[in-house]
């Protein structure tokens, strides 16, 4: 948790077990401006659910947004207008399809360092009063690091961009989409990891260690 208020240079206000292991529909650590320019690190759903829906579908999870129509997409075109985020991660998971099945791999940066996703939030209230606030991250074409496992990877933003992402007076698309392109390969590692990481049941440090490739 503090790594990431750390690199946002916010206070860090959340006492956060670590999570090897995030599954959809589970709640994850985001940053996103609450007030004018006011940041702040919040937890949200991971799945958006769009203000018009009838509720939570999950039929629809809603995990990730394509960069190319995000200003087009009718659950995601406010919300990237307005309600931008910045999802947390030391690194993700993506699965590459073989001849035995799909294999899966960590890829995070080189150095380990932690960083952030571009993403999307959204705020639901039900006939009850029940509100749900959820996000989905933002994907864009995977660099050359990626592509070998899979032709899509977040939209990891520089520190450079978080200001222009989180802004809430910026909304012009042409600005927005520019930010969402491939992160340079060569900050970046990928390695298999065990099939542990196929069942959310398992959240240790064992789902994200390197194992040896066949």
């Amino acid at each position: 948790m503090r790594e990431f208020a750390q690199l946002l240079g916010v206070q860090g206000e959340l006492d956060l077990e670590p999570s090897f292991n995030v599954a959809p529909t589970q709640a994850i650590l985001v940053a996103r401006c609450e007030e004018p320019r006011q940041r702040r690190l919040t937890l949200l759903r991971w799945g958006l659910v769009p203000f018009w829906s009838k509720g939570p579908d999950s039929r629809y999870s809603m995990i990730n947004a394509r960069a190319d129509t995000i200003d087009s997409k009718p659950a995601y075109r406010a919300p990237f207008r307005k309600r931008r985020c910045l999802v947390a991660a030391n690194g993700f998971y993506e699965w590459q399809r073989g001849a035995t099945g799909k294999r899966p791999f960590f890829i995070g940066m080189a150095d380990g360092s932690p960083f952030y996703m571009a993403g999307l939030w959204e705020r639901w209230t039900g006939r009850d009063g029940t509100i749900i606030e959820s996000c989905a991250i933002v994907t864009t074409e995977a660099n050359g690091c990626v592509s070998d496992i899979h032709d899509r990877m977040p939209a990891i933003l520089p520190r450079e961009d978080y200001d222009a992402w989180l802004d809430t007076d910026l909304d012009d698309p042409n600005v927005l989409k520019a930010l969402l392109r491939p992160y340079p390969a060569e900050a970046m590692c990928a390695y298999p990891v065990s099939t542990r990481v196929n069942s959310p049941a398992n959240d240790d440090d064992l789902c994200m260690a390197r194992i040896e490739e066949d």
